[in-house]
């Protein structure tokens, strides 16, 4: 490569490196979202006016208000019926025009028995139940989901911080590989490796920019926020796991699968109660337009249940219970095995973590930094100091991927205790 074209590249290089710092410094000085502001944003925090506007939250609860209506309406007995006949009218003979009408009103009402009443409102209290339980789920995920989607945007953020990091490195890299290469102390080809470095940084700035907008996007998306993305500082947020999941066994998700198996059985009663037929009483008046007297009338109708008797509705909601009481079981064991597994992840990385930020990371910037000045002073070869920046990026980003390991492990801890 002649000099003309390597100093070409090397000024394309660093006007992309002006052009890059410029961008990060705007972004950086617009409004850092924190991690409580998120929660705020997404209608979690105590008196969050976006409570009533996202739908993530506003579903679940319409279905609570729902079925706290329908329990009201269980509780609503029969309505009476009126029923008002005319009979012996437009006939012919004695029976023509309504000289022999006979009228007849009365008043009827379904008598609920065998105890329908009682467990259509247990059946409808349950079900209540369960959907307020699913509500607080539904909580408790999205405040997951915030929590995770938040550390990812963190450390999209410090991988962005990384990759400018290692432009701005290899820019100066390949300075000063262009001047050593100029007095002859290096061969040309050291400086051409000092330009791949940099154009390999450059992708990966861009990918990790691309990333970064990609992680606040969908952290924007769990309060359905169309307009720019947030800016999330790099800084990880400190989430403490609580102590309690460990022994807790009252998980919402727990409850959800033991308010299942309640409402199913509630249901199975409210089937049973359905056999028993309801008899209609009513009392009435009869009007004869022949002779104007009048006369009282009793009556009693009662179904009779030959061939349906609800069986197979009752067979139905019997073989829903086998299959919640089921679900429970799994839920049981399959939240013991998360709380176990997010646990564990929790302590591995929060010990990562502590060994790469107080030993590994020291350690390898305080290598780099005497490998680039032994370098400056012809010392050292490039290949060194690439060696010894790819060791100290490489612990880096290990750093980088224990706190995020950390934050969403203390997130999912959290997410299990919700109760």
């Amino acid at each position: 490569m002649s000099a003309k074209r390597w100093r070409g590249a090397l000024i394309s290089g660093l006007s992309f490196a002006a052009y890059a710092m410029p961008v990060a410094a705007q972004e950086r000085e617009r409004e850092l979202l924190s991690l409580e502001e998120a929660l705020s944003r997404s209608g979690l925090s105590e008196g969050a006016a976006e409570t009533q506007s996202n739908p993530r939250i506003i579903g679940p609860r319409a279905d609570t208000e729902a079925a706290q209506a329908l329990v009201g309406q269980a509780r609503l007995r029969p309505n009476p019926e009126v029923s008002l006949e005319v009979e012996n009218i437009a006939g012919s003979g004695a029976f023509s025009g309504l000289s022999a009408a006979e009228y007849t009103l009365s008043v009827g009402q379904r008598l609920e028995l065998g105890g329908k009443r009682n467990a259509r409102v247990q059946a409808a209290e349950a079900e209540a139940q369960l959907a307020g339980v699913r509500a607080d789920l539904a909580e408790a995920e999205l405040g997951f989901l915030v929590r995770d989607r938040y550390v990812a945007a963190a450390a999209a953020a410090s991988r962005v911080e990384l990759a400018l990091d290692i432009v701005e490195r290899n820019v100066e890299l390949a300075r000063i590989a262009g001047v050593l290469v100029e007095v002859g102390r290096e061969p040309p080809l050291r400086a051409l490796r000092a330009q791949a470095a940099l154009a390999e940084a450059r992708a990966e700035l861009q990918a990790a920019e691309a990333a970064s907008l990609a992680a606040r996007t969908a952290l924007a998306a769990l309060w359905s926020d169309e307009g720019a993305p947030p800016v999330v500082p790099s800084a990880f947020p400190n989430i403490v796991p609580p102590g309690s999941v460990l022994v807790s066994a009252t998980g919402l998700q727990l409850q959800v699968a033991r308010a299942e198996s309640r409402a199913a059985e509630a249901e199975i009663d409210r089937e049973r109660s359905l056999r028993i037929p309801d008899p209609v009483v009513s009392a009435g008046v009869r009007r004869f337009e022949e002779t104007n007297d009048n006369a009282f009338l009793v009556g009693v109708s009662i179904p009779l249940p030959f061939a349906n008797r609800n069986q197979g509705n009752i067979v139905a909601s019997e073989a829903r219970l086998r299959a919640a009481n089921a679900r429970e079981a799994i839920a049981l064991a399959d939240f013991g095995q998360a709380v176990t597994r997010a646990r564990a992840q929790y302590l591995a990385a929060e010990a990562r973590v502590e060994t790469l930020s107080a030993t590994s990371l020291p350690q390898a910037e305080e290598a780099l930094r005497l490998v680039r000045i032994g370098y400056r002073n012809g010392r050292f070869p490039l290949i060194e100091v690439l060696s010894a920046a790819e060791a100290r990026d490489a612990i880096r980003e290990a750093l980088i991927a224990a706190q995020e390991d950390q934050g969403q492990a203390a997130a999912e801890l959290i997410r299990l205790a919700a109760q």
